[in-house]
């Protein structure tokens, strides 16, 4: 799935880091911060720049996605949703849904976001393994996403078992981090079979095209390997605020 990422949660990682003093991690807080808008300003100006680039193929990305679903054998649907980059394929619901930018395209960008959610579908269609560790982690990583910061702050009241209430955040969100490191290579994955599928299909022609398409996948790349950094930063952050909680 192409995602953006999202900063609601950084202005209380960065009152953590302020009141704790340490200064390393909250630079490195404001680095990934910097490198988020950087991330995000990648995809879109990469998107729009190849949005206006048209695929040799004349054919839209809906009916590209269509034509890619079914020569795998796949009874996937495909429908539009409000949105830009709000692309996403749904395994419960059976469904791609292809955003207002996207759906009725013959662009590159529209071409290539659209192959990507279908490569998804691939994955979960032909038992790609890594995407069901995530989704077997992914009930216990919501749950660390809500509460480890919450326990981990409690735990700095409780007295002699306060430690202990800590690690138990600091620990739920190790598997928020592995939920992240793990996605990296599925949306990998799912590019490279996008542009195999493209390309083996005529869909895409040409170097240049496929060139553009590769662009466009790894700008959307590049805010995973953010979320990544930050989950791991944020999960040091979290260890040493418990650490500091058991030295009082």
């Amino acid at each position: 799935m192409l995602v953006l990422l999202s900063y609601g949660d950084y202005a209380g990682r960065l009152a953590l880091s302020l009141t704790n003093g340490r200064g390393i991690l909250l630079i490195a807080l404001l680095g990934l911060m910097l490198l988020g808008f950087v991330a995000q300003s990648k995809v879109a100006t990469t998107f729009n720049k190849y949005s206006r680039t048209s695929a040799s193929c004349g054919l839209s990305a809906s009916q590209v996605a269509e034509a890619l679903l079914r020569s795998n054998g796949s009874s996937v649907r495909i429908q539009m949703i409000r949105g830009s980059l709000t692309d996403n394929f749904n395994p419960k619901k059976g469904c791609v849904s292809l955003s207002e930018s996207v759906y009725p395209s013959s662009s590159i960008s529209a071409l290539a976001v659209a192959a990507h959610e279908c490569g998804h579908v691939m994955q979960y269609e032909k038992g790609y393994g890594a995407i069901r560790f995530r989704n077997a982690l992914l009930p216990a990583a919501n749950i660390g996403s809500h509460f480890s910061y919450l326990l981990v702050i409690l735990g700095l009241f409780l007295g002699k078992f306060g430690y202990v209430v800590s690690l138990i955040g600091v620990a739920l969100f190790a598997i928020v981090f592995l939920f992240q490191l793990i996605t990296l290579p599925i949306e990998l994955n799912a590019s490279s079979r996008a542009i195999t599928m493209l390309v083996s299909g005529g869909y895409i022609r040409g170097r240049e095209e496929e060139a553009a398409a590769r662009k466009v996948l790894r700008a959307a790349a590049f805010t995973y390997v953010v979320a990544v950094l930050s989950a791991a930063v944020s999960l040091l952050r979290l260890f040493a605020i418990a650490n500091s909680g058991r030295r009082r």
